[in-house]
């Protein structure tokens, strides 16, 4: 593996840090998380999913048999699963601890109507993603439908590229990208009647689908220019990036004006994604001088596993027991976000990177693929 994609693995993690603050909203009360650029970042989720179509097209695009596919699917579960498993059980833990409590102290929320055992069932096959008899709303790790999305949109793909590969197309292979994108937005729009593409619990796993095929589409792109134009000049990227950085900023704040056709942020991340691929700009130079932002984002996939297990903690403790206000998240949003940093660093060493399997010894190991 030739590339590492650096810029793009920061903006993992600097994204993923935008979700916890959005998720930090719903009992903060300071300017500086509640506002409408936080209250709209739950958006960078579909930034996710194009980057991952994106680097996962770079790596496995070339699958030329069933058992090469299945190689491919087994790392993909493996470097996922885990974690998300242990969450999980984490979270059942507490629901069963707040279940015995709630006999000897009030208890706020028991949270029966949404962590039931059909809604732990579909969490714990990954189908919680995919609507479901009797689920009426995210559940359990409300961050974890994503990965639900994420591991069918590996399957889609997985056997998409087989089929390319062993059937000679590979020609039209990016007409074939192009159709699954738009299916699954149009898949969308019929079963909804919408085309706001804000589906998670329902048919997020078409958003995931149309996100990631997106970002196939965009490292087709990328390599085709790389290949024929690799000759750009810096002053064209040192235009394009912040302008890039300052759309997305714009548009994320008239998230909820754009709601309607929300599925042009797909749209404007292939953009960005392709114009940070490149790594030519000035501001790729400068994100790429602090190690922190490095770190963030190797621990991208943890930060936003876990993040929501213990923003609940965080709650009780500062919130229910400390009796704080809740504008004293003006600087307990840093020391939340801290927190799950320094626990995000363990998870990844301890959890993700323990149960992943090995790379063959012909392999660079990847760890920003996720």
């Amino acid at each position: 593996m030739k590339e590492r994609f650096k810029t793009l693995d920061i903006f993992r993690g600097i994204f993923s840090s935008f979700v916890i603050f959005f998720h930090m909203t719903a009992f903060s009360a300071t300017p500086i998380i509640n506002n409408s650029f936080f209250y709209n970042a739950y958006l960078f989720v579909d930034f996710f999913f194009v980057l991952s179509g994106f680097v996962i097209a770079y790596t496995y695009q070339n699958i030329d048999s069933w058992p090469a596919f299945g190689k491919f699917y087994k790392k993909r579960f493996f470097r996922l699963y885990p974690l998300h498993v242990i969450v999980l059980l984490l979270f059942l833990a507490i629901n069963l601890v707040k279940h015995h409590a709630s006999g000897y102290v009030h208890v706020n929320q028991l949270g029966y109507d949404t962590d039931n055992w059909r809604s732990f069932l579909t969490n714990l096959f990954l189908l919680n993603s995919v609507k479901m008899p009797g689920i009426h709303d995210v559940s359990w790790n409300i961050a974890s439908w994503s990965i639900s999305a994420e591991m069918i949109a590996y399957l889609v793909f997985g056997v998409i590229v087989t089929v390319i590969n062993t059937k000679k197309l590979q020609a039209f292979k990016s007409y074939i990208y192009l159709i699954i994108a738009v299916g699954a937005l149009l898949a969308m729009a019929a079963l909804t009647r919408s085309f706001n593409i804000d589906n998670t619990f329902d048919y997020g796993f078409l958003r995931g689908i149309m996100g990631f095929f997106t970002g196939v589409l965009c490292f087709n792109l990328y390599r085709f220019i790389k290949d024929k134009y690799d000759a750009f000049k810096p002053l064209a990227f040192n235009i394009l990036e912040p302008v890039c950085l300052v759309a997305i900023v714009v548009l994320i704040c008239f998230g909820e004006v754009l709601k309607p056709i929300n599925f042009i942020f797909d749209i404007f991340f292939f953009i960005t994604i392709l114009v940070f691929a490149f790594e030519k700009g000035w501001v790729s130079a400068m994100l790429n001088t602090l190690g922190l932002l490095h770190n963030m984002g190797k621990y991208s996939y943890s930060i936003y596993m876990i993040h929501t297990l213990l923003l609940s903690l965080f709650n009780v403790i500062f919130i229910r027991l400390l009796k704080l206000p809740t504008s004293a998240y003006w600087y307990l949003f840093i020391v939340n976000y801290l927190i799950i940093y320094v626990v995000s660093a363990w998870t990844y060493k301890h959890i993700e990177m323990r149960f992943s399997l090995k790379s063959n010894p012909k392999e660079k190991r990847a760890w920003w693929l996720w």
